[in-house]
């Protein structure tokens, strides 16, 4: 009796390359903030007054108190701009910070632009504005904190004794030496007024409701933005290692070692632990994340006729290693079925980094994108694409860059050198001279990075 089975659709042979564009469109629609914000908030109106409801919880909105906004990161003007359209005028006032070029226009939060990966003095000024905003909310009002990725460098608030000066070699140091965004975020929070609980202490008494979406393996949500809203599991001992551990702490400048060796000694207050009783009228909620992402994009492969198989969305490590590995695995869908028969879709979420030793130009889907066709054994119909949720992939403009059999063609046919371009960490030129870069702009999110792998 001939199966029932459903068999999956062959794709068409036309482009593999405008389904994975396609499946990573639809990744990012899916998280973008005026989709994921709508979904976990809302105005409710009873006859003691109106409410704002986020899952089972409830906050009213209390007579004489007000409803202030306030928030950081790559996506927070674009999340405010949500909040604005479901809260209107009861929004009293507020302002958010993002990295320059990713504003969205709000009507009643101040939108305040930054550099980022590297801080610098205009995020000192939006700091200081968001301290006022905080610093001055009562008992009876209630605080809105929006975070996204990035939220940790555009919201410097260097700790006293310390400079932005101090903060940006600090943060250049380890960036260079490929420290991952946790150690990042730990070394941050302690040269922080704001971050790792801070935020939630200089606006208490009043109550705070942090809405993240998350850029961070495994969503811990004192990562995320370097956690301003909830209490923090690192101390000064675990800032000082880090640097250690990266072998900067001896290039450290002098003002952020002596910061720290104040905290490890005790003459300085660490930052609040996870059940401080400052966190008692504090709730944090998860908008969106990387799964949701790879949730969509499965979808969107399945529609397209593909096999769908979602690795992990905790991807990490050095991006020439992932790019790599992911070429064996690559090689297996057509030798071996594994881990699915051709059309398979391979769907990777997370975020690699790079160990910069030469002086070029890349990012870290790029180098992935590049280290996976200088490690393909030979021509198999496959297609990979790796980029930024962000819409930028490091210090290019790029959000990353997709190969195919045909990019495996023309480096033999031409003779490139790709590990010069890897040695010089020059993914980006390579990709501008020979190959296809990725742009998309600033997307009004940040959930990592996604690769997508076709094979047919």
């Amino acid at each position: 009796m001939p199966s029932r089975r459903r068999q999956a659709r062959k794709p068409a042979r036309a482009s593999l390359r405008r389904d994975a564009k396609a499946i990573y469109k639809a990744a990012l629609d899916s998280v973008r903030a005026g989709v994921v914000v709508p979904k976990f908030i809302a105005m409710e109106k009873t006859a003691r007054g109106e409410r704002i409801r986020c899952g089972k919880r409830r906050f009213p909105l209390r007579r004489g108190g007000r409803l202030i906004v306030v928030g950081a990161g790559k996506a927070s003007s674009h999340m405010a701009r949500a909040a604005e359209r479901i809260l209107g005028r009861r929004i009293d006032g507020g302002a958010v910070v993002t990295q320059t070029g990713y504003a969205a226009a709000c009507r009643r939060v101040e939108v305040l632009e930054a550099s980022h990966p590297i801080p610098d003095e205009a995020g000192v000024r939006a700091a200081r504005k968001i301290g006022e905003w905080v610093d001055g909310a009562g008992a009876e009002d209630l605080v809105i904190c929006l975070i996204s990725g990035g939220g940790s460098a555009l919201l410097p608030a260097p700790a006293e004794g310390v400079t932005l000066r101090d903060k940006r070699a600090t943060t250049d140091a380890l960036l260079k030496a490929g420290a991952p965004i946790d150690s990042l975020n730990c070394v941050r929070k302690h040269l922080s007024r704001f971050k790792g609980g801070q935020l939630a202490a200089r606006a208490a008494p009043a109550r705070l409701l942090t809405l993240a979406i998350s850029d961070v393996v495994g969503d811990p949500f004192d990562v995320i933005a370097s956690g301003p809203t909830c209490g923090d599991p690192t101390t000064f001992t675990d800032a000082a290692g880090e640097l250690k551990r990266y072998g900067v702490w001896g290039s450290a400048p002098p003002r952020v070692r002596r910061h720290l060796e104040r905290g490890i000694t005790g003459e300085i207050p660490d930052t609040p632990r996870p059940g401080d009783p400052v966190f008692a009228r504090v709730h944090n909620q998860i908008t969106a994340n990387n799964g949701t992402a790879l949730q969509a994009a499965r979808e969107a492969a399945r529609a397209l006729g593909y096999r769908p198989v979602v690795l992990t969305r905790r991807m990490q490590g050095e991006a020439r290693e992932v790019g790599n590995f992911l070429a064996g695995v690559a090689d297996g869908i057509r030798a071996e079925g594994t881990p699915a028969p051709p059309p398979a879709c391979l769907l990777i979420g997370g975020e690699t980094t790079v160990t910069v030793e030469g002086k070029g130009l890349g990012g870290r889907c790029q180098e992935l994108a590049l280290s996976f066709i200088d490690n393909l054994e030979y021509e198999n119909n496959i297609c990979l694409l790796a980029a930024g949720t962000d819409g930028k992939d490091g210090p290019t403009p790029a959000a990353g860059a997709i190969v195919d059999e045909k990019s495996l063609q023309l480096v033999q046919k031409q003779g490139i050198d790709l590990g010069s371009f890897l040695r010089d960490n020059d993914s980006h030129r390579y990709f501008g001279d020979y190959g296809e870069l990725i742009s998309a702009g600033p997307t009004g999110t940040n959930v990592m990075d996604l690769v997508v792998i076709l094979a047919r």
